[in-house]
């Protein structure tokens, strides 16, 4: 019965008037103000130098979690010390300053794949987890921050979402909320008529905020939420504009966070879905199958140390507020200015105040898109590099504990081991010319009877090159074997397919891991010559990347090999047995970089049962909801110009309007100028093409202009 009543409630806009606000209910749908009344909380700026603020005293960790932090980190460090013992004997006694810097990277970097490797297998020490039983009247806020999105597939999730909270029994107490920093003009129309439309789907209150200034990117807008209305509610679940989590795991979080007062954050491990193209395809096969032991073994390391990924968490606000309020850092970008990882550094506040920060990996009902091709992917990591790089500055602040510490290093080491990588290489090939170019003294010192001949044991190398594969390959292995132990194989097509999956899943890997080397040491050097990331919205659904492109992103690296290749191929034909793979990866990156991002060659690979996920099988009811409801949002969707032709349609835009602007005259000149603009129009559509971008944007957000243009003859 519940079922059916969320369905036929979905259209009816006085649905959300019984739900919502007492002080507001009973008013008709399309009357609904914007945003519900304010209920300030303050969260003062942090001082990362100051003391932290009172919180709850944070507990000694368990034998469990040392167990787990001993595995992860000390079977790294004795990974890192039998390297470098084999090592010192390949290059005996006499090293070399080449064959030194040569040492020091290796060992960095067998400890990497070691670290890798040992936190996998520390997360046999994961606790048992379990959703206490109970009375829960925790309000719960889901807010979701969007910049410039597709409105239609946002609104789509959300009202999916606000069904599927209806029908948990979650309605009294979940409200949705929309926190936009789109800037564009015609986004903003076309988003507000979206959220306008998921308002009459959503058997849920839904509010929408529009913020006149972008300060603090994403953690400013969701800050700014906090102040006005915090104190309306107790938790807050944190979605990105492409991502969302069933109500049954909302539910779980809210108890499991509501039966401890200590905890502040509890983050889930979303599962990728929805992928098109191949790369997409491929980072969500192995999300989905490599992700479960990898979550598992954080989960055990961390213990109430954990992380924060920005989203699908779920976050207690007074804790939040209390704690996370990020200053500007000093200095200019890259590593001053705006916090860009925030997410790590609110983690790292809350644990430094005594709140627990779990990462709760049992939970399977959260998802969320990924980037569709290497190029978009690219893209994200610039800005993640900048912010990650930016840690390095916090890392002396007060009162972080260990266990913070080291998620600030391995945030930087997952973008400077590139760089590291890449020097690696060059290195070796360096010292490789050294001996093919130099000529030999086998008798440095005068009347010596025995020669000093160079010592290299090639077999030990092999074996360390060995190591380092399985370090890095085994995990898959292993998790392909508890895949076939639990039903994952079975629903991802059987044994052999997600076999045949997980070998292709490799071979691309091979391919695209030099290119991304490539691109993420050229992004780390444009970071330390002062380059800024910006803030570009996010490429969601693509389409394959034309070769104009693929060949100008690329042409440095397919350079790059094919010399590579050709002084090889003169000087030392044996080195390119090993540098085969990373050759082959740079040489055909172009071909790899479009035909990955080929939605035809995934549909290709999922038609033959290659890549497929347990999510694509049977898809999840929220996410088929939310993929219908999104088309039926845009298939209802009118353009801005068409706004006073419907006096409904033109109401509901009107009702996600802020009643009054509080910023002065002299910040509103954009709605002085459009005003005098359209004033002197002989019509709407000469009106519209009066205004430039920054006129049109207060057209679509002031009350007084709207009305004055509805009023022109069409």
């Amino acid at each position: 019965m519940t079922e059916d009543r969320a369905d036929t409630a979905s259209d009816s806009p006085q649905e959300m008037a019984l739900l919502a606000d007492p002080d507001i209910a009973g008013m008709p749908g399309e009357n609904l103000p914007a945003t519900p009344p304010e209920q300030p909380l303050d969260m003062p700026e942090q001082d990362f130098r100051g003391p932290p603020p009172a919180g709850p005293t944070a507990e000694l960790p368990g034998l469990r979690v040392i167990a787990a932090r001993l595995l992860a980190f000390g079977g790294a460090l004795a990974i890192a010390f039998i390297g470098a013992q084999q090592m010192l004997r390949v290059f005996g006694d006499n090293i070399t300053f080449l064959q030194g810097v040569l040492l020091v990277l290796f060992v960095i970097t067998f400890a990497w794949v070691g670290f890798s490797f040992c936190a996998m297998l520390a997360g046999l020490l994961a606790p048992r987890l379990r959703t206490p039983e109970g009375p829960n009247d925790a309000r719960i806020a889901v807010v979701m921050p969007v910049y410039n999105e597709q409105p239609a597939d946002t609104a789509g999730l959300l009202a999916a979402l606000g069904r599927d909270l209806y029908r948990e029994g979650l309605a009294g107490r979940a409200e949705i909320f929309v926190l936009s920093d789109s800037r564009l003009p015609q986004i903003v129309a076309a988003e507000m008529a979206a959220v306008s439309r998921l308002r009459e789907l959503s058997p849920v209150p839904v509010w929408y905020r529009r913020r006149n200034s972008n300060e603090g990117r994403k953690a400013g807008n969701v800050a700014e939420f906090i102040r006005r209305w915090g104190g309306r509610y107790d938790q807050i679940i944190v979605l990105d504009a492409d991502s969302v989590m069933s109500a049954a795991t909302i539910r779980a979080l809210s108890a499991r966070m509501n039966a401890d007062p200590a905890i502040g954050l509890i983050q889930t491990m979303p599962m990728l879905v929805g992928g098109q193209t191949i790369f997409a395809r491929q980072t969500q096969f192995a999300g989905r199958v490599y992700g479960p032991a990898i979550a598992r073994g954080v989960s055990a390391w961390s213990g109430d140390s954990g992380n924060f990924w920005g989203h699908n968490a779920i976050i207690r606000v007074r804790a939040f507020a209390s704690c996370c309020g990020l200053p500007t850092l000093p200095g200019k970008p890259p590593f001053g200015g705006t916090v860009l990882s925030h997410d790590f550094v609110e983690a790292a506040l809350l644990r430094r105040a005594g709140w627990k920060v779990r990462l709760d990996y049992d939970l399977r009902g959260s998802y969320e898109g990924g980037p569709p091709t290497l190029l978009d992917m690219a893209v994200r990591e610039r800005r993640w590099a900048q912010g990650n790089l930016q840690h390095l500055r916090l890392l002396g602040g007060r009162g972080f504990t260990t266990v913070t510490r080291a998620h600030f290093i391995i945030g930087v080491l997952g973008f400077v081991m590139s760089p590291i990588w890449l020097a690696m290489i060059l290195v070796g090939l360096a010292l490789s010319a050294n001996v093919l170019l130099s000529r030999p003294d086998y008798f440095p010192q005068t009347y010596q009877l025995f020669p000093e001949w160079p010592v290299f044991d090639p077999v030990r190398m092999l074996w360390l090159f060995i190591a380092a594969m399985g370090f890095l390959l085994l995990p898959k292995l292993i998790a392909i074997l508890r895949a076939w132990l639990r039903p994952l194989a079975r629903n991802s097509g059987g044994n052999v397919r997600i076999l045949g999956s997980a070998l292709f899943e490799i071979v691309l890997s091979a391919l695209i891991a030099p290119v991304q080397m490539l691109i993420q040491t050229r992004q780390i050097l444009e970071i330390l010559q002062g380059r800024d990331s910006g803030w570009e919205a996010q490429v969601r659904a693509g389409q394959i990347p034309p070769w104009r492109v693929v060949l100008t992103r690329h042409a440095l690296h397919v350079l790059t090999g094919l010399v590579t290749l050709t002084v090889l191929a003169f000087m030392s034909p044996e080195q390119l047995i090993w540098l085969s793979p990373i050759l082959a990866g740079l040489i055909l990156s172009p071909l790899t970089s479009r035909w990955s991002g080929s939605p035809v060659f995934g549909r290709w690979a999922r038609r033959r049962g290659l890549l497929v996920t347990p999510e694509e099988r049977e898809t999840p009811e929220i996410l088929t909801a939310a993929n219908a409801l999104a088309h039926r949002i845009a298939a209802t969707a009118r353009p801005f110009d068409e706004l006073p032709c419907d006096p409904a349609t033109l109401a509901r835009h009107k009702a996600l309007l802020p009643l009054r602007d509080a910023r002065p005259v002299a910040q509103r000149l954009d709605v002085l100028a459009a005003g005098a603009k359209i004033a002197a129009a002989r019509d709407r559509a000469e009106a519209l093409s009066f205004l430039d971008p920054a006129e049109r944007l207060a057209l679509a957000e002031e009350r007084e202009l709207i009305e004055i243009w509805a009023e022109l003859p069409e």
